[in-house]
């Protein structure tokens, strides 16, 4: 060959690049670079990349070119170190349009790489050396058996490879049916071996196989299948390097087809026709296996992503429904007491507000009660936690002390702990986070002066008791207005209100009192109260239960305060009806009382 040759890099020539030249602008697509044996030397080389993964060796040259020296797709060649492989495997593709260097490219041509891995499992596994002097008919049914052999060791370094294993047996296994080496009950042997010993691998499935073993199996015989098979199972239980052991089941293959040949019927004319339709009907399982795998794969996957898809979603609203109740909450307890209207901006011509007063003697005397109460539903024991060792400090145990000294004296490691300490330490007082949510609708006249005064007892209740508890009350109807606060201080007036209100947003007021007071959050006792008769319309009631179930679900408790029979029942709160609306700060205080107790 002329130094031209060898460094000639471009795969097309000058007339060629010319040419190319002359299309660039008449509108038509850019022409295509022709295939040329160089231009399959970069296919080549990063197959040998990728190879240093399936086989675990770094010394493998892989040649990539059309045609190969051997006539195999692909052959592996332990003196060189070399792996030839022939491109026609990749067609229809060009050179340009195959990449292995890109983990993934494979699956664009999966025949090919199922070759590829099947003599990456030949360079990692077929080790073993022929020795000087062996019989060339044993050698050939020892590299019969080592097909399957090599697979199945394969498999248990990389089991993700099955799959490019069985597109391999596709592509390697036919040619040698339709062009056998033997004849007659040889063939039929070899076959079995081919195709049932990549079954006994686990490389294709037993259902897949049906079609040659019962063939196989008329054309041998059971008994000598059943050696067969023996054989080449034993086979793959083989060392790689084991050469003795590997003739050896070579030569028991030999002879069990020498031994049982004259006995079996005469094999069929058309032998080759049959095996050949058999192994088609094998093939025609193994795509229709594979290809509903690769749909349940596809659903699968699809699944998966839409489920991701979902959460995603789900966690975009939540996150928006974080800011416009963080929203809500600023502009409903602004420092300057104003109504604000859904979207918050100030609608003081709606303020349901009419005043404040000073607290009676007998809402004081409700609220130190309510205190103490809190304080006592709040209290938690001690925790002990109690530590054995085998020194001291500690209380000693006699048992364990004789148990010890029982050990040592029959010869052993002592194990008993003898000594007991037990530490005692305070278990943390949980706080108290209490939402009142009042309708100020006209119908809800009622429940003004019982729920301004529970309001007030609550928050110098909770004052009282922890200096981190907070309560907050809102009255709604369309709009929202804070009567108090979500702040550590109780106020120092009642604040007086009336109800004549239209319509009902529920919805953001219990989006403001969840973020003011946290009551989506674990670790504190949180109760929600909405006092009201729940004469909603449909859209109403569904902004209102959705919060409500978000409540419920992050365990806070909810409870709904009603006056008349008439009212409805908000679903997923717990019911308390008051005849008298005088009771409504006791009921609210009970309430309370046992979501503090509750606490954990």
């Amino acid at each position: 060959m002329s130094a031209h040759h060898h460094v000639q890099s471009s795969a097309t020539t000058r007339d060629e690049d010319a040419g190319l030249a002359r299309w660039d602008d008449d509108g038509a697509p850019p022409a295509q670079p022709r295939s040329s044996p160089a231009a399959w030397l970069r296919v080549g080389a990063e197959l040998g990349d990728r190879l240093v993964a399936l086989s675990g060796r770094q010394d493998l040259l892989v040649t990539c070119r059309p045609g190969t020296r051997s006539g195999a797709p692909a052959a592996y060649f332990p003196g060189l170190a070399e792996i030839e492989f022939d491109a026609k495997l990749f067609a229809p593709l060009q050179p340009h349009e195959v990449r292995p260097r890109i983990v993934g490219d494979e699956e664009h041509y999966p025949a090919a790489w199922g070759v590829l891995v099947h003599e990456a499992a030949h360079a990692a596994h077929s080790v073993w050396e022929q020795p000087a002097g062996a019989e060339p008919r044993v050698v050939e049914a020892a590299l019969l058996l080592e097909e399957s052999r090599v697979e199945g060791a394969h498999l248990t370094r990389r089991p993700t490879d099955r799959t490019y294993l069985r597109t391999s047996a596709r592509t390697l296994v036919m040619p040698d049916i339709a062009n056998p080496a033997f004849h007659g009950v040889q063939q039929a042997a070899s076959v079995a071996a081919l195709m049932l010993g990549r079954r006994d691998a686990d490389i294709l499935d037993a259902g897949e196989t049906k079609a040659v073993a019962d063939l196989c199996e008329r054309v041998l015989g059971a008994p000598l299948l059943a050696t067969l098979t023996g054989i080449w199972t034993a086979a793959h239980r083989c060392a790689d390097h084991d050469a003795t052991t590997m003739l050896q089941h070579a030569q028991d293959w030999c002879d069990a087809l020498d031994t049982a040949a004259p006995a079996l019927p005469a094999a069929p004319q058309d032998l080759t026709d049959l095996l050949t339709g058999a192994v088609t009907v094998v093939l025609d399982h193994m795509a229709a296996n594979d290809a509903a795998d690769l749909a349940a794969q596809a659903a699968s996957n699809n699944a998966v992503a839409a489920q991701s898809r979902a959460k995603a979603n789900d966690r975009a609203q939540q996150v928006g429904q974080r800011r416009k109740a963080a929203a809500t909450a600023k502009s409903v307890f602004n420092p300057r007491g104003t109504t604000v209207s859904p979207d918050g901006t100030p609608a003081p011509s709606s303020n349901p507000v009419t005043g404040s007063r000073k607290p009676t003697a007998a809402e004081q005397s409700a609220a130190a009660r309510l205190s103490r109460a809190l304080r006592a539903a709040a209290y938690r024991e001690r925790a002990e936690e109690r530590t054995t060792s085998p020194t001291p400090p500690g209380r000693l145990n006699m048992r364990q002390a004789l148990a010890r000294d029982a050990q040592r004296a029959a010869g052993s490691t002592p194990t008993a702990e003898p000594f007991t300490h037990t530490r005692r330490r305070n278990s943390p007082t949980p706080p108290l986070r209490v939402g009142i949510a009042v309708d100020v609708s006209g119908s809800m006249s009622a429940a003004c002066k019982p729920v301004a005064s529970a309001a007030w007892i609550v928050a110098r209740a909770a004052a009282l008791t922890d200096p981190d508890s907070r309560t907050a009350t809102i009255a709604y109807d369309m709009n929202l207005t804070a009567l108090t606060r979500p702040t550590h201080r109780a106020p120092e007036r009642v604040t007086t209100f009336h109800a004549n209100g239209g319509n009902h947003n529920l919805g953001d007021a219990i989006d403001a009192l969840d973020h003011g007071l946290d009551l989506s959050r674990p670790g504190t006792g949180r109760l929600l109260v909405i006092v009201t008769d729940a004469h909603y319309t449909d859209g109403e009631t569904a902004q209102a239960l959705t919060r409500i179930k978000r409540l419920t679900t992050a365990g806070c408790a909810v409870l709904q305060l009603t006056l008349t029979k008439e009212s409805r029942h908000l679903p997923g709160t717990t019911p308390l009806h008051l005849p008298r609306p005088s009771n409504a700060p006791a009921a609210i205080a009970q309430a309370a009382t046992d979501a503090i107790r509750r606490t954990r």
